[in-house]
């Protein structure tokens, strides 16, 4: 249930994190904003896991969600800088 759960937030989380940073160079379409969505949730919770903001086996929330999207976007800017997607 904890997966299913973070694939929901996920999902979320990439959808606002995509109107939080705009941006040229962004992954666009559907399915690219829910992966990078669920991606987001799943590195918020390694890294509140990692940090002790979470314990064992407890995922990350929208917002810890949101935030690791937004990195992943930031990353995602920073290494298609120049290239036109």
């Amino acid at each position: 249930m904890d997966i299913l759960w973070t694939l929901i937030i996920g999902f979320v989380a990439g959808l606002i994190a995509k109107f939080i940073v705009p941006g040229r160079n962004e992954p666009s379409g559907f399915s690219l904003t829910t992966v990078l969505g669920i991606v987001g949730a799943f590195v918020a919770t390694y890294l509140g896991q990692a940090l002790g903001w979470y314990r064992a086996g407890e995922a990350a929330g929208l917002l810890g969600a949101v935030v690791g999207a937004i990195i992943l976007l930031v990353i995602w800017g920073f290494a298609t800088r120049g290239r036109s997607v």
